[in-house]
């Protein structure tokens, strides 16, 4: 009995040093964060190293810069192709010159790796192969580009109302556009950094250029939202009309989470037009089995007996 007391003694002991720590760590993790953010806002954070480019992305920003000074690529292709790559989320002519690159080394690596595959066909087949490969390595960065550009804007539509949210909160702050734009890039980076990255470039347009209103219809522009646009266009006439900005953005936060709710309930109303055909292929079958299997059985022996 004394052992069996001692060992549920340890065994609370040890509970409630687990449930302690499942209490702290969370609580000093946020302790480091309000720590780190307040010596970053002080500028004694220290500064972060650059991260290391990998090597085919290196070689690729070259290839990709030696084809923009050759100007191979120029005017309406060229500026086509910024905005698709701004529209996926990276910026400045470095995207752009890897992307050119990684369609030039695809082009001319594919037909090589195909090469192999060829081995027993004709001249023709083999032709056809080396030109498929060719083909494929300039499509398939367009390919990947558009997934990354979809992926890019859902993230926005999803982060958009919180970002909204706060900056009804820093308006009613007291804090200008500008600041306000700034804040939130700062506060949206661990939570979305789509919307982040967005609002950063919001905020550097608006210390830069001299029409502020061009900074905000940039906004949408850049990825073609047009929940982007409604904010932009929002934005603008508060700046040119003097409309209260914290009743604006709050009303449009309201209409953003109204329409991502109407889309939840459209996939869900798909349900089950979508659960017929699994329905029919694995559930009935069962069923079937289940119900007829034992008069089949019976039939099968009565047919037997002689």
């Amino acid at each position: 009995m004394t052992r069996m007391m001692a060992l549920q003694l340890a065994m609370g002991v040890v509970l409630a040093m687990l449930l302690a720590l499942a209490l702290l760590v969370p609580r000093m993790r946020r302790a480091e964060r309000l720590q780190g953010r307040i010596a970053a806002s002080r500028g004694l954070a220290r500064a972060r190293r650059p991260e290391a480019v990998p090597l085919p992305q290196r070689i690729a920003r070259s290839i990709g810069l030696a084809v923009l000074s050759s100007g191979i690529v120029k005017g309406e292709t060229l500026s086509e192709l910024q905005r698709t790559v701004a529209a996926a989320g990276f910026r400045g002519q470095r995207a752009v010159a890897v992307f050119i690159g990684a369609k030039v080394m695809l082009m001319l690596s594919l037909p090589f790796l195909m090469l192999p595959l060829s081995a027993g066909m004709g001249p023709m087949g083999r032709n056809l192969l080396v030109a498929g490969g060719a083909v494929g390595g300039l499509i398939l960065p367009d390919l990947a580009l558009r997934r990354m550009r979809e992926a890019h804007a859902r993230q926005v539509e999803r982060g958009l109302a919180d970002a909204l949210d706060l900056m009804v909160i820093c308006a009613e702050a007291g804090l200008p556009l500008e600041a306000a734009v700034d804040r939130v890039a700062t506060e949206m980076a661990e939570a979305n950094r789509a919307v982040a990255a967005e609002f950063g470039n919001v905020g550097t347009e608006l210390r830069i250029l001299s029409d502020r209103r061009q900074a905000l219809q940039n906004m949408g522009e850049r990825t073609g939202l047009d929940s982007l646009r409604r904010l932009g266009g929002t934005l603008a006439q508060t700046l040119q009309y003097g409309t209260p900005l914290s009743q604006a953005l709050r009303t449009l936060a309201g209409e953003l989470r109204h329409e991502t709710l109407m889309r939840f309930e459209a996939r869900a109303a798909r349900l089950p037009a979508l659960l017929t055909l699994p329905t029919i292929a694995f559930i009935l079958p069962c069923i079937f089995l289940i119900v007829g299997g034992p008069a089949v059985l019976r039939v099968l022996d009565i047919a037997a007996r002689p």
